[in-house]
């Protein structure tokens, strides 16, 4: 589902999650979930992870049909609780150990290989734009150099990038989109392509025992099963939001007039950190989340029962109004531990692509926004050498 940008001065304001979540989210969705606007309510349900628990992240967020569960079960599909859908002492054992992967340090290191990598991708391409073609930079540079950081920091492989678009799309779609019957079957065959895949992968990993993440998981005593769950979290929720925000942040500063100040080597840091942070607060990749109530609960005078299901704002909405953006990656013990390397990666991607193509505008500025229950970004970015100087966006 998808919903055209309607021509407000931010492109990140049009987004369809912007608006609140019951005029945009089908009532398959809304029938079952309660969509949790206020950020002060939002923030105390994170904060209470015991009381309002991650069970439900990696559930589909419809009924899947008699004849879908047939087919993850004939596929040995299975997702057991761990790292975003798990809590207690074992979600903090697994996030221990994922943790020192992401470090800090470990993510500005990366820095220099995306400032190159992504010049790289550039100059590959700029004879293409030379020649008056029109380019997808969600394909030709989002959807690339986010798995290739996530196999460089974990020291795990990942699949080609063809089909871990394939398969990422998919699998978002099943379990946090509202497919009918037919497509939930043809997105659950993708999805136990993807689980056997990765079956093989975490074995391998495993044997290596080179000190890759995997290995890593399984030392601390994390089994085989959860090991593959996590990574299947990873992949479609991990370096996949990352490309949807690259997507974001590009198409954003091509469409609000701020690309030329990103190509600028005077301003291109501080106006690319602007434009990333403008779409974090306005129209995040991930700009909700789910929750299930356990306990009878009440909060601020909101009653909250046992199996709740909760749809929760972490950006847009009433958060970009006051220009808060304490939610964005979440709050609390499960706040995303690829924070820090989601908003680096994003800004020195926009930054350098802007300085290898100072000349360049949008295909078409009125792309449309796909969205899930907790996902969007653009479409698609497309663009060409700009034909004349733009004065305004």
């Amino acid at each position: 589902m998808s919903c055209p940008y309607a021509g407000s001065l931010s492109a990140a304001a049009g987004a369809p999650l912007a608006r609140p979540l019951q005029e945009v989210l089908p009532n398959a969705v809304t029938g079952r979930y309660r969509s949790i606007e206020d950020p002060a309510t939002v923030r105390e349900i994170l904060r209470r992870a015991e009381d309002f628990t991650p069970a439900n992240a990696l559930h589909a967020a419809v009924e899947l049909a008699p004849a879908t569960l047939r087919v993850l079960a004939r596929g040995r599909f299975a997702l057991p609780p761990v790292l975003a859908s798990a809590t207690g002492p074992e979600h903090l054992a697994v996030r221990r150990v994922v943790a020192g992967f992401f470090s800090p340090a470990k993510v500005a290191a990366q820095a220099q290989f995306i400032t190159s990598r992504t010049g790289q991708l550039c100059r590959q391409l700029r004879e293409e734009l030379d020649a008056g073609a029109e380019l997808d930079l969600a394909v030709e540079l989002a959807a690339v150099i986010p798995p290739e950081v996530m196999a460089r920091l974990t020291g795990t492989p990942v699949p080609p990038v063809e089909k871990l678009k394939r398969w990422s799309r998919d699998s978002l779609e099943l379990f946090w989109g509202w497919p009918d019957a037919q497509r939930q079957q043809e997105l659950a065959r993708s999805a136990v392509e993807y689980h056997a895949w990765l079956r093989g992968t975490v074995a391998d990993a495993l044997a290596r025992d080179d000190g890759n993440l995997y290995a890593a998981l399984h030392q601390a005593g994390v089994d085989a099963k959860r090991i593959v769950s996590l990574a299947y979290f990873l992949g479609i929720a991990g370096q996949e939001t990352t490309a949807m925000l690259i997507q974001s942040a590009l198409f954003c500063a091509l469409h609000d007039g701020d690309w030329a100040d990103c190509a600028d080597p005077g301003t291109g840091d501080a106006a690319s950190s602007r434009v990333v942070q403008r779409v974090l607060l306005e129209a995040s990749s991930v700009p909700t989340w789910r929750r299930i109530t356990r306990v009878d609960t009440e909060l601020d005078g909101e009653r909250f029962a046992p199996g709740d299901e909760l749809v929760l704002r972490l950006s847009g909405g009433q958060l970009a109004e006051s220009g808060d953006d304490s939610l964005v990656f979440g709050f609390g013990l499960h706040r995303c531990l690829g924070a820090g390397l989601a908003r680096m990666e994003t800004e020195v991607v926009l930054r350098t692509a802007a300085e290898a193509w100072p000349k360049l505008e949008l295909v078409d500025s009125n792309e449309p926004w796909g969205h899930l229950v907790s996902f969007q970004s653009p479409t698609t970015v497309r663009v060409r050498r700009a034909t004349f100087e733009r004065t305004q966006p």
